[in-house]
């Protein structure tokens, strides 16, 4: 039997009717089974993370990968044959669906580890140190941009305890309908990210006569102002509206004023060691490939895993790529009521779809499908291993504060900007973000760390990509690679600057999730 760098396609299980390429194939590569006892040789060339026929499949009958269901044959397939859009197809999905059948026993604790982060008076852990300016509608997202843009490095090289400023701009806000879902959802985002325990101060920037007011934000999510010693409670304004103040220039100013006074005030804070049970980990994928349910995603479970046994929190999102893979998460959800809590969010995106004329198989991008996927249940059965195999603790909203420990689901879309920013507004203070084709993601105030899914990409990407699991291909265990992710979750909260960081990447990844009508 070939050694394991030497095999040109991985079988991740013994049901499996496809092999996985860990490297480009020509037509003639052949795969050996494990025991040598069955030989394939493909008729075309396959590329990296592109599938491969290792069984006969008739039209209509279904195509498995990780042991489970990926879609169905639209032609007939022979072994040797590259499997993908032009003979595999969606079909009807049918599961079984079992409720808390499955729960796995909670791993054992892992106690005493820390990381050198921020306490917030109220007792919060924070992993960055950021003003913020959070524009209330597109109307003020000019005034908020400048201001942020005054406080550059040679302006906060005085400040070295303050990460920086950040201006949470949006293209909405207004044209909805007032207190109704979409404003009430915009509201909970902005003051997730106001309120967050990275922002240490913030100042809420509005138009004046837009559908999401200042006012309405301050009041109806009970946001509070930094106070200063000494100083009388309300000697900062908490929110200024541009057609008060008397248009953008003296916004601005006034901005830059308020921003001067906080500063030396938000720099007094050093950082202390924290307990790694304080954690909340946003995990993401983007720009997935066929190698990310295989190499990244399954090694950030591990790390997922690792963290839940220190206590930590584990937010699992993009709900609609986790379509036909949710009956696995329902069977170890804790109680049936949170299984089915899943299961509903799965039907409200049907439905959503539908009112569009659209499938949700429509969620495999361009760079998705050329790098192997073909089928949404083939994406989300392998981004779900983010999320590691412990038990499901409970489903949150968007933007919803997250409370639990654990593992956990947030719905949001599967369009990374606005579902990490749902993540980070319920309180996610630690982002790893996986990729096959190469999305170069940052979110401010928040660190984002990147695992790439194979090495050649990574290579290209060498100034974005801070982590390679694309070494599993080449023989590293998942083990492996999965505790060099948690261990760098660990350097990062504590203040090592990811590669985004170092690039200034994440002033304008903010965005916030519309999903109703613009009026």
């Amino acid at each position: 039997m070939r050694p394991i760098d030497d095999q040109p396609f991985l079988q991740l299980h013994p049901d499996d009717d496809v092999v996985i390429a860990r490297r480009s194939a020509p037509e003639g590569t052949e795969w050996v089974s494990a025991d040598g006892g069955q030989r394939v040789t493909c008729r075309e060339a396959i590329d990296l993370g592109h599938k491969l026929a290792i069984r006969p499949v008739a039209a209509g009958q279904p195509v498995r990968k990780y042991g489970q269901l990926i879609g169905y044959a639209s032609q007939a397939i022979e072994p040797g044959e590259w499997v993908h859009l032009h003979n595999l197809g969606m079909g009807e999905l049918k599961h079984d669906y079992e409720f808390s059948t499955d729960v796995p026993p909670p791993p054992e604790p892992i106690t005493g580890r820390t990381f050198m982060g921020y306490r917030r008076p109220d007792g919060r852990a924070a992993t960055r140190n950021y003003i913020g300016i959070v524009s209330t509608v597109n109307c003020s997202a000019t005034s908020s941009a400048r201001i942020a843009r005054h406080f550059d490095e040679s302006v906060l090289a005085d400040y070295p305890n303050v990460d920086g400023v950040v201006a949470l701009t949006h293209k909405g806000g207004c044209a909805m309908e007032f207190d109704g879902e979409d404003h009430r959802q915009l509201a909970r985002t902005l003051a997730g990210f106001a309120r967050h325990p990275n922002i240490a101060a913030y100042l809420v920037v509005g138009l004046g006569c837009e559908t999401s007011q200042a006012s309405y934000l301050a009041n109806s999510q009970s946001l509070v102002q930094i106070q200063i010693p000494g100083q009388e409670p309300d000697h900062l304004p908490l929110t200024m509206n541009i057609q008060d103040v008397g248009g953008v220039a003296k916004t601005v100013q006034r901005g830059i004023d308020v921003l001067n006074e906080m500063l030396p005030e938000v720099n007094r804070v050093e950082r202390e060691p924290i307990p790694v049970s304080e954690l909340i980990l946003a995990t993401e994928c983007g720009g997935s490939d066929g190698n990310s349910g295989v190499t990244a995603n399954p090694a950030l479970g591990i790390a997922s895993d690792l963290l839940v046994a220190h206590g930590g929190t584990v937010i699992l999102s993009e709900v609609p790529e986790i379509y036909g893979g949710e009956h696995l998460l329902t069977r170890r959800a804790v109680t049936p009521e949170i299984g089915q809590k899943l299961l509903d969010r799965i039907r409200w995106w049907e439905e959503y779809a539908k009112k569009f004329d659209a499938t949700i198989d429509n969620n495999p991008s361009v760079g998705n499908k050329r790098g192997g996927l073909t089928t949404i249940y083939e994406k989300s059965l392998g981004a779900i291993a983010k999320a590691g195999s412990t038990a499901l603790q409970d489903v949150y909203e968007y933007a919803e504060p997250v409370t639990s420990k654990g593992f956990v689901v947030m719905d949001t879309p599967g369009y990374d900007p606005p579902s990490v920013t749902g993540m980070v507004a319920g309180g996610a203070n630690m982002v790893v973000f996986t990729t096959g084709r190469g999305s170069c993601f940052g979110c401010k105030p928040v660190p984002t760390l990147k695992v790439a899914t194979n090495t050649p990409m990574y290579e290209r990407m060498r100034d974005d990509m801070d982590i390679n699991a694309g070494r599993i291909l080449d023989g590293a265990s998942l083990r492996e690679v999965g505790e060099e992710i948690f261990e760098k979750i660990i350097a990062v909260a504590g203040g090592e600057p990811t590669l985004s960081e170092s690039q200034g990447i994440g002033d304008e990844e903010f965005c916030p999730w519309s999903p109703g009508p613009i009026f």
